[in-house]
């Protein structure tokens, strides 16, 4: 098991916490438009246009919406895989067809209802769309602590298009960083995508 810094695993938890601060002050309306362009933007975007399988996510609480862009993917015949958050915080995946096939799991997260896939399924996806609280310059991701995504992105092929997504101003200049973190290739914002 990898050291963990005591002064970095601070500075994390010190930002996650300014981070959500944050978002628990957008207004609803707020979250529905940005939801909107940052549907735009991926659908726009080469790599999700010539993508056969997208693994993403379902947006909770005031994460940047998703439900769009799930709904946008699937419309355009996409085959698309969300995760089930598993009792050791590893993912599992399954395939997302509509809303309706969506029940509440652990931590008031939605997760389709059909069979699982296995946690290596997500390394079958062209394209990794996955939530976050933060991003650096260098594609560092920060994400709420468990692991679970650091460990799916170990299963991903190099040269994957993987996405954070995010506020704008989630955007850093530097995020604090640990040897386990997985870097990510892209960011998108209701303002932009960016590529790393």
């Amino acid at each position: 098991m990898a050291h963990i810094e005591p002064r970095t695993h601070g500075q994390k938890l010190a930002l996650r916490d300014q981070l959500l601060t944050a978002r628990g002050r957008l207004p609803v309306a707020v979250l529905a438009e940005r939801g909107a362009r940052i549907s735009d933007l991926l659908l726009a975007s080469p790599e999700v246009r010539r993508a056969a399988t997208v693994a993403a996510y379902v947006s909770v609480g005031r994460e940047p919406g998703t439900g769009l862009l799930l709904d946008a993917l699937r419309a355009a015949g996409k085959r698309v895989l969300l995760p089930l958050l598993q009792p050791d915080n590893d993912l599992d995946w399954a395939a997302y067809d509509s809303v309706a096939d969506l029940a509440t799991a652990r931590r008031g997260l939605l997760e389709p209802t059909g069979p699982p896939l296995g946690a290596g399924a997500v390394a079958g996806a062209d394209v990794v769309i996955i939530p976050g609280l933060a991003v650096d310059r260098t594609g560092l991701r920060l994400g709420r602590g468990g692991g679970s995504y650091d460990r799916a992105l170990g299963r991903v092929p190099v040269g994957t298009f993987i996405c954070v997504v995010l506020n704008d101003d989630e955007v850093l200049a530097e995020v604090p960083g640990e040897e386990h973190d997985r870097r990510v290739s892209a960011a998108v914002t209701e303002e932009r995508l960016l590529r790393f």
